[in-house]
């Protein structure tokens, strides 16, 4: 396997006999709230795993017990930022750059030559869901609680646990993989819209329901990450062409594939005006001081 010392966000190690097996853990403290780092750290991980041909299978998990990703972390919004008073063609041309290269990292783990497994335990809340969304196989434990929205980590934990700022709050679409992945993925699409428009939280069951997890099983991190590293195990022992041919023919020819990335440069254009929203600082203003936001209607046409 190849050298990860360098990672301090993103642990990497192979914990089997097998060590064609590796375990990738999202790994920052408290609650894994990503910043840029975090996920530019993500994507080159699988990046690196996928040109290393020792490994045969991946399993994606959190070294947090409690909670699997909480989302964007919301202290880290330099980009969205204006700082330099740029006018709005500029500004709008230097955010969907960013949203782009945001989109391009956690796409890594779509792009990944070997099957990822996702183990998911706690709360998965926002980005969570545009990361499971670009793993193969999802697995969750009983105890998960999944949301398309976004906490702010400057939360204490116990705060996280019973206060969220949602996605759809602060003017921010699951933009990063959830609305290109999540359709083809669930056959129900009047649940996940609900889920969308809502960012209401739910479960394992509905989480299966929905078509986004496959197995659940009863517990929490331990008996999750053990059912999905099993499950490598399965995967591993096979030939690597049957799975890499099987992928391909998943993604008919990417086909599939290709509608995502159009999806994705879609979003990234959408959201190259739609960040400099008013409403944006608006609702994080209306968190911070505990007031109800006030958002203007749209102009008349």
């Amino acid at each position: 396997m190849a050298d990860f010392t360098v990672n301090k966000l993103v642990r990497v190690t192979a914990p089997l006999e097998d060590k064609s097996i590796v375990l990738v853990e999202l790994n920052r403290g408290p609650v894994n709230a990503f910043n840029q780092p975090f996920w530019e750290e993500l994507g080159s991980t699988f990046d690196k795993i996928s040109r290393d041909g020792s490994v045969r299978a991946v399993v994606l998990s959190s070294s947090n017990p409690k909670v699997f990703a909480s989302g964007l972390d919301l202290s880290d919004t330099g980009a969205l930022v204006n700082k330099n008073g740029l006018d709005p063609a500029r500004q709008a041309f230097k955010l969907r750059h960013h949203v782009l290269h945001f989109q391009s990292c956690i796409s890594a783990i779509e792009r990944c030559a070997q099957p990822v497994i996702a183990a998911v335990n706690g709360i998965a809340y926002g980005l969570a869901i545009d990361i499971l969304c670009a793993c193969d196989i999802r697995y969750s434990s009983s105890s998960a609680r999944f949301s398309i929205k976004v906490d702010l980590t400057t939360l204490c934990f116990l705060d996280l646990l019973t206060k969220k700022l949602q996605e759809v709050d602060v003017g921010l679409a699951a933009d990063i993989g959830t609305l290109s992945r999540l359709p083809k993925i669930t056959g129900n699409e009047s649940l996940l819209r609900e889920l969308a428009f809502t960012a209401r939280e739910f479960g394992p069951r509905e989480a299966v329901q929905l078509g986004m997890v496959s197995r659940v099983v009863e517990g929490g991190r331990d008996d999750v990450l053990g059912a999905a590293l099993e499950l490598a195990k399965v995967i591993a022992a096979k030939s690597p062409w049957l799975w890499l041919e099987q992928r391909d023919f998943y993604c008919t020819l990417g086909i599939i594939r290709e509608m995502v990335e159009q999806s994705l440069e879609y979003q990234a254009t959408w959201n190259m005006s739609m960040l400099q929203s008013l409403d944006t600082a608006e609702a994080f203003k209306a968190f911070t001081t505990k007031q109800a936001p006030r958002f203007q209607p749209l102009p008349k046409l």
